[in-house]
């Protein structure tokens, strides 16, 4: 068994209902179009959340800038490390380095965003997993496209960048589908979603996104209900036979 996450960064579920890549998702696969974030509702501490599977008050994450826990828990990366998982990951937004600790990655492939730009920086991260990843001895990996939200917090959410960018970050996921489907099961994602040109408000359109499960085992056009972004890591945990630590909070979506 192999996993795949994809994270589009501030993807708000009613940007994405009508894309034909999503609704191929939900007809072939599990999914919850109003699944719940972490508060604050912001980037890192978010993605904290999704890896380590606990709200922000426990990992100590609550802006962007990372600290180390003072009561550390071990997140999805070392767990699947210690059950002896290749683990990969694709980024185009620097602070997401600390989202795994050393010696838990065997690649990292890093392209960024500031000096690129989110458009060009997402497209490459894009092409090297898709590439690097077929065929390969890669068990878990995280593909984030950082694009939305960079044309969210320039232009807005729901205007026409904005949009652009979600359709043009649910086509790759399409493309990774073609490319990797029969090899990985693939998860769908975002962080948090935004209003206006900001997020980290407890606003639904802040908090609300959507999870999508494709590939073995997950039933074909199952809709579910009351999932978090804590319930990603002890599902992917149980896909690849890894241990689930005692101070996660989610739960197995199944």
């Amino acid at each position: 068994m192999k996993a795949l996450l994809v994270l589009s960064d501030g993807m708000r579920p009613d940007a994405i209902a009508v894309h034909k890549v999503i609704k191929h998702l939900k007809e072939n696969g599990t999914y919850c179009m109003e699944a719940q974030t972490v508060m604050p509702s912001v980037t890192l501490p978010c993605h904290m959340s999704l890896f380590h599977s606990v709200d922000p008050a426990r990992h100590g994450i609550t802006t962007n800038t990372y600290v180390p826990q003072m009561r550390p828990i071990s997140g999805l990366f070392e767990q699947l490390a210690k059950k002896g998982k290749n683990c990969a990951m694709f980024y185009n937004w620097e602070e997401l380095r600390d989202v795994s600790r050393p010696d838990s990655l065997c690649r990292s492939v890093y392209v960024s965003g500031h000096k690129y730009g989110n458009e060009a920086a997402s497209k490459e991260s894009f092409e090297t997993a898709k590439k690097m990843l077929k065929n390969s001895d890669i068990d878990f990996a995280f593909l984030y496209l950082g694009w939305p939200d960079g044309a969210g917090h320039g232009h807005g959410w729901m205007g026409d960048e904005y949009m652009r960018a979600i359709d043009e970050c649910c086509n790759m996921v399409g493309g990774l589908i073609n490319e990797l489907g029969e090899e990985y099961t693939i998860i769908y994602t975002a962080d948090h979603g935004g209003h206006d040109r900001m997020h980290g408000t407890d606003m639904p359109e802040d908090m609300i996104i959507p999870i999508f499960f494709l590939g073995k085992p997950f039933e074909a056009g199952k809709e579910i209900e009351g999932l978090s972004i804590k319930d990603i890591a002890p599902t992917v945990a149980t896909l690849l036979d890894a241990e689930i630590p005692e101070e996660w909070e989610g739960k197995i979506v199944r």
